[in-house]
């Protein structure tokens, strides 16, 4: 199966199959330089996906995980979307030039609940040409809290439209997160060839096995840990991750 793709509803993964699907993440902007090493370092331990972090960190992540398969994952137009595509763009071709091997973008979420279709690929897209470029992934934040079901579909399909490789749903820091439904949708919205990340107040492997059936392919979570039933920091992350 391929990793973008979600479980069957019955299935439930655990240790090293639930690990690989998890995005380790620190995103508080209050972050220190040996929070970050020790976010590497479980995810060395555990073998998680990615670490996912702000893009000052993004060359350290690198370092650290240089010679593993976990990704440096790196966030861009965060956490409220509404920078310049333009910026956008060049804050992704610095993260890919300092290593990250994936990046998650925030829409601009006033053109979603707009209705503007063609603004929202152009946003997406501009960032999309860049990241391929340079040979990394893109995940496209769409801020489900903010946006009904009928915005939620149609920033799923722009995104698709301008080359995302994943929709995720939410940044953390708005007024909700991931929901199982909300995941639901989004994969029916852009099948199985299209991964769909579930964040934001993802705490427990109850919860995270929910979005895996749902349709997640891969969870953003700063309690890493914990969803394998490990010890974790309370302080590791912000917002709702």
């Amino acid at each position: 199966m391929s990793e973008r793709h979600s479980l069957p509803a019955t299935s439930e993964p655990v240790g090293a199959e639930l690990a690989a699907r998890i995005d380790h993440t620190l995103l508080k902007p209050e972050a220190s330089r040996e929070q970050v090493e020790t976010l590497c370092a479980e995810a060395l331990e555990h073998g998680f996906a990615s670490v996912c972090v702000n893009g000052v960190w993004t060359a350290l992540v690198a370092r650290e995980l240089s010679g593993s398969n976990v990704l440096t994952c790196t966030v861009v137009g965060f956490p409220l979307g509404a920078s310049t595509s333009q910026a956008k763009a060049a804050e992704a071709e610095q993260a890919v030039a300092d290593g990250a091997g994936e990046i998650d973008m925030v829409i601009d979420i006033a053109a979603a609940r707009a209705g503007d279709r063609e603004a929202l690929e152009a946003d997406v897209r501009a960032v999309a040409e860049v990241v391929h470029r340079g040979g990394a992934q893109l995940k496209t934040i769409i801020e489900t809290c903010l946006l009904t079901d009928e915005q939620k579909v149609l920033a799923c399909e722009a995104a698709v439209a301008a080359g995302t490789d994943y929709v995720k749903t939410s940044t953390g820091f708005s007024t909700g997160g991931a929901t199982p439904e909300d995941v639901a949708l989004m994969r029916r919205t852009v099948g199985e060839d299209i991964g769909v990340k579930a964040s934001g107040g993802v705490r427990t492997r109850e919860a995270a096995i929910a979005m895996l059936q749902a349709g997640a392919s891969r969870i953003g979570a700063s309690a890493g840990a914990a969803l394998l039933g490990q010890p974790t920091d309370d302080d590791a992350g912000s917002g709702l991750y």
